[in-house]
């Protein structure tokens, strides 16, 4: 049997504006989601355009390191 390496890993995406307007305190919170991603045919950073309930609109969300 091969061996099972970690192919995919578990990242953390975020809202950019939110993230933005967090200075000036306009939302309430920071969205974030987790999923997965293939590690050997993904780009580096990964970046999807997501709803987000703090700006009640689709932004873009970004990949963020833990």
């Amino acid at each position: 049997m091969a061996k099972s390496k970690d192919v995919r890993v578990t990242i953390i995406l975020e809202c950019t504006s939110c993230v933005r307007n967090s200075v000036n305190k306009e939302s309430t919170g920071i969205s974030r989601y987790i999923t997965q991603k293939n590690r050997h045919n993904m780009p580096s950073q990964l970046e999807l355009k997501k709803f987000c309930p703090y700006c009640y609109k689709h932004t873009i969300h970004e990949e963020i390191t833990k």
